[in-house]
């Protein structure tokens, strides 16, 4: 399978299952693209009449193009055939370890954002804290079911996880305290809203904290819009400064500032842009995933706004780094050459199996968006995963178990997709977010053309 686009000027052809990427002029680009299903002879005749006023393009040029491209396939990098269907579902099948938590350690929120899918850090439950012992537990349990692994990742979750503060810092001790004698190395993750963020959060979480994910939607009125106190006061003004100072703290490395956008901002570019501006330079936006009956929900109709925008983010980001003043977008971080390996390619995320999230109450969930619905409850760690029938729907998970995802060119780079999202806009967690799958094909275009323009410039 291969997927052909032109985007800023170059003409891309992706080989889907090997990963190579191609950049060609006009005829080969035609040439490729009826490659298969048309005789050499019925290339040749169609290709003179298309550029019959190129005096350039003759049958010899037309035949050295076929013998590359017949030379290209032979070696595996064009038109190579699919090696992982039918060995993918068996991936996930033989291995039990986890390697991730996510300790939602705060069930509660000083913030009542309108598109909150934790319905204000509740769950749709009661909210609480989690307790010390609880958190305690959970880490002896990561540490007990993650088999050979050494590097195991937590991220501490909410809500807004800063509320349960003294609880955070007594568990990334209690970690470091038993970490050499297991022979694990812990990372640890805080995602947090930035009302309480003060010296002692930034002096803490610089020494502990892997990275910090920090939330920001963008310009003050897109963002005061939806990201408001219980007060119903907006909350740019107030974290805007603690995040710079934070960043700063941090060498501008090991944090993402990360926001939403809805159909309010579809022109999420000047979001991102002036992120950039205040001096953030590591940048995630997504998009809203919401019952479409809300005012905020994306539309059908929002799309070519939204695959324009992406398009206008990389050429900027191309010019950025021209101007030696680069950002990084999260979504356009792709290796070409070195990875992510095949089991990660097809498998995806690992949520229900390698990752969990942990409620106060130490409930098991696959993954915190799946947090509070009784269908998706795993165990508990005491107990362990009770429920394998529900693990074993996410064990089943991967690029190759969604038949609307069989010919989609993009399917190694999402391994499927979100499951979470699937399960939100159709009931099922080996559905299709059709919406956000043309958001992401999108996306990796762009990312795509990112990389080729570096090759190309170098």
């Amino acid at each position: 399978m291969i997927h052909q686009y032109k985007l800023n000027g170059y003409n891309i052809v992706l080989d889907v299952y090997s990963g190579s990427v191609h950049v060609v002029d006009d005829v080969a680009y035609d040439i490729i693209g009826m490659y298969e299903g048309h005789t050499k002879e019925e290339i040749t005749k169609e290709i003179l009449e298309k550029y019959a006023d190129n005096p350039e393009v003759t049958a010899e040029e037309i035949a050295d193009i076929l013998e590359g491209v017949e030379e290209l396939k032979k070696t595996g990098k064009l038109f190579t055939e699919d090696l992982y269907a039918d060995i993918a579902a068996n991936f996930k099948m033989k291995n039990n370890d986890i390697k991730a938590l996510c300790l939602h350690v705060a069930h509660t929120c000083n913030l009542t954002c309108d598109y909150c899918f934790a319905s204000q850090g509740k769950y749709q439950g009661e909210r609480a804290l989690m307790s010390f012992e609880v958190g305690k537990q959970a880490l002896d349990f990561l540490i007990a079911n993650s088999g050979s692994r050494r590097n195991l990742e937590v991220d501490f979750f909410g809500g807004e996880p800063l509320m349960d503060w003294d609880v955070v810092k007594q568990l990334v001790n209690y970690a470091r305290s038993v970490e050499k004698e297991h022979n694990k190395n812990f990372r640890f993750t805080l995602t947090t809203n930035g009302l309480l963020v003060d010296d002692d959060v930034i002096e803490f979480a610089n020494k502990e904290m892997h990275n910090v994910v920090l939330s920001l939607d963008g310009r003050k009125e897109v963002h005061d819009r939806l990201r408001r106190t219980v007060g119903g006061h907006g909350s740019y003004d107030v974290i805007v400064p603690k995040f710079q100072k934070f960043v700063q703290s941090r060498n501008n490395t090991g944090y993402y500032v990360r926001g939403t956008y809805t159909h309010d901002n579809i022109d999420f570019t000047k979001d991102i842009f002036h992120m950039a501006d205040l001096g953030f330079t590591e940048l995630s936006m997504e998009p809203v995933v919401c019952d479409p009956k809300e005012p905020y929900a994306l539309t059908e109709a929002d799309l070519p706004v939204l695959f324009e925008q992406y398009e206008i983010l990389a050429k900027d980001m191309l010019r950025r780094e021209k101007e030696g003043k680069p950002i990084t977008f999260y979504h356009y971080m792709i290796d070409l050459t070195g990875g992510p390996c095949v089991y990660k390619r097809v498998t995806g995320c690992g949520s229900g199996t390698e990752y969990m999230a942990v409620t106060p109450w130490g409930e098991l969930f696959p993954c915190h968006q799946f947090v509070g619905d009784p269908a998706y409850s795993l165990g508990d760690i005491w107990k362990g995963v009770t429920h394998p029938e529900v693990q074993d729907k996410f064990r089943k998970c991967n690029a190759y178990a969604r038949p609307d995802c069989k010919d989609c060119w993009a399917k190694l780079y999402c391994s499927g997709g979100c499951a979470a999202n699937a399960y939100h806009a159709t009931g099922d967690i080996a559905g299709v977010y059709e919406y956000g799958c043309q958001l992401f094909r999108k996306r990796m275009e762009c990312a795509i053309m990112i990389q080729v323009a570096k090759q190309v410039q170098e």
